[in-house]
């Protein structure tokens, strides 16, 4: 390719992000298999690869409108909206509320695919960074595991709900932040303990409220990798987070509280309000204050189940108790120690198998 294949610079910004990656490439000449549950993990990966095409139904129909009800937490808020005196929505009724369901479902969606595509390549750039070879083994089917993921919810926003929306920019700004970081093991904590973490709580959060049979199965098939993509990130990072300095430990702890508590504000995706044909500034006041009325946040329950993911996650790695348990204290502060004795998934990822399952259940062939 030459310089005049190239886009202009405004189709650049709009086709590619171009990230700044400030890492060391390790190469290992050691390759003894000298981590046995990182063999297993690996072992198991690579018997639980599934295929896009030939294991899910893509002829499934799918009517849009019976993703969406109008009994999930999120409408039942805007539903309060709409009674509120100078709504800029006090004309809609559920034909409007609906589509703003389906508006927000896709606006979901688009996010898990852009997200996958963040965990390909951070995974990829584990692979690159990491001293182990174990652990490069593993990495390796987690790049493939992120990109059939990215495929899938690609292909199901195009073929069955409707137009993507663009990356949210705290989560871009976050994956970025993962990528562009000199220090090798923290896109293993932002990605395989935060995110995926994340990711783990919100598939299951959709995968128990839809009966939609194409996505459901999707789902179940993704947080079987997801499982173990997280039970990797603790297996190696305790390993690697005994070595570390109180000061390096505290850099850590810090970390996690930036993209926890000082993170648990995210902002409402305006192309959501814009393709409803309201402006976000006018609709946001009154979001807030029915968020008030009603005393009860409609993302409450996706939010305990990340904490619940993500707070033993983070114990089993030391984190929580590192220097005096400085993480320990301001996650008590924050209401979130609740959570530390839920099951860690480096332990309980074997239940998320849903591809073994699956395969279990089949008829013997004659």
């Amino acid at each position: 390719m030459t310089t005049t294949d190239l886009p202009n610079p405004t189709e650049l910004d709009e086709t590619f992000k171009i990230i700044e990656d400030h890492c060391d490439r390790i190469y290992t000449w050691n390759y003894e298999r000298s981590r046995p549950q990182l063999v297993t993990l690996y072992n198991k990966a690579a018997q639980s690869q599934w295929a896009s095409v030939t294991d899910l139904d893509w002829s499934t129909p799918v009517d849009p409108e019976s993703l969406v009800s109008l009994h999930a937490p999120n409408l039942r808020l805007m539903r309060e909206v709409t009674q509120m005196p100078g709504s800029p929505i006090a004309s809609w009724k559920d034909k409007e509320l609906l589509q703003l369901g389906l508006e927000m479902f896709t606006a979901m969606l688009s996010q898990f695919m852009h997200g996958e595509q963040g965990a390909m390549l951070t995974a990829a750039k584990i692979v690159e960074t990491v001293p182990w070879i174990d652990a490069k083994y593993y990495a390796a089917t987690q790049t493939m595991d992120e990109a059939r993921h990215t495929e899938v919810f690609a292909r199901y926003i195009e073929e069955k709900v409707g137009e993507p929306y663009p990356m949210n920019p705290n989560l871009e700004a976050q994956i970025t932040g993962l990528l562009e970081d000199s220090r090798w093991d923290i896109a293993y904590l932002g990605m395989q303990i935060v995110i995926e973490s994340l990711a783990l709580a919100a598939f299951g959060d959709m995968a128990r409220k839809t009966t939609e049979p194409l996505l459901k199965k999707l789902l179940r098939y993704i947080m079987a990798d997801e499982a173990r993509h997280v039970a990797f990130g603790i297996l190696s990072l305790g390993e690697y987070y005994q070595h570390l300095s109180a000061a390096e430990l505290k850099e850590r702890q810090d970390f996690l509280l930036e993209h926890t508590v000082n993170a648990r504000a995210r902002s409402t995706t305006p192309e959501i309000w814009e393709r409803m044909g309201v402006r976000v500034q006018e609709v946001v006041p009154f979001i807030t204050e029915a968020a008030g009325k009603m005393k009860q946040s409609p993302f409450a329950q996706f939010q305990n189940g990340f904490f619940a993911k993500l707070v033993p996650n983070v114990r089993k790695l030391g984190l929580l108790d590192a220097n005096d348990g400085y993480l320990r204290e301001r996650w008590g502060e924050a209401g979130l120690l609740e959570y530390e004795f839920a099951d860690a998934t480096s332990e309980d990822y074997a239940t998320y198998d849903a591809v073994a399952a699956d395969r279990a259940s089949e008829p013997a062939p004659a």
